[in-house]
């Protein structure tokens, strides 16, 4: 006598091979949904057209003779920042950002000492290679460039 097909081996055997590939690609879905990085921003083309005015802000501050150089010390961020033709020294809207890192980007607004120095203090340690941006709090102008940390000798940001 024969068993019906449900209770013999070979057919469940054949049915268990693409419904473990089933189910093992659900499960790679899954864990890339949950640990997707923000490599490409979603307004690309927003931002592409933005990099045109963000070339005449730095134009700006390069007519301006503005420059700076940053570093970091003791769970803070030290901006050494040179005037140039300014009448004092501005409140500086300071953003780091992270190429990868995109929940640990911040803003910051600091304001000088009397020597020209910023001091931003930092809530999490900061490590690796992060692009800083420096604008007074009307954006006329921009300064930019990219700081390994941690470093203890100041590094010039680029014009």
């Amino acid at each position: 006598m024969v068993q019906p097909w449900y209770k013999q081996f070979w057919p469940w055997f054949l049915i268990a091979l693409p419904l473990t590939v089933v189910v093992g690609t659900l499960y790679t879905v899954f864990i890339f949904s949950q640990n997707s990085v923000s490599l490409v921003a979603e307004d690309y083309y927003k931002k592409g057209k933005g990099i045109n005015v963000d070339i005449s802000k730095v134009r700006v501050a390069n007519e301006l003779n503005l420059s700076a150089q940053i570093k970091s010390s003791d769970g803070a961020i030290i901006i050494s920042f040179n005037k140039g033709d300014l009448e004092h020294y501005p409140a500086l809207n300071v953003a780091v950002t992270h190429r990868t890192l995109a929940d640990r980007d911040f803003n910051e607004l600091v304001s000088a000492s009397a020597n020209g120095e910023y001091r931003l203090a930092l809530t999490q340690d900061i490590d690796g290679p992060w692009f800083i941006e420096l604008s007074p709090h009307n954006h006329e102008w921009l300064i930019q460039g990219r700081v390994s940390f941690p470093t203890s000798e100041f590094t010039p940001l680029a014009n």
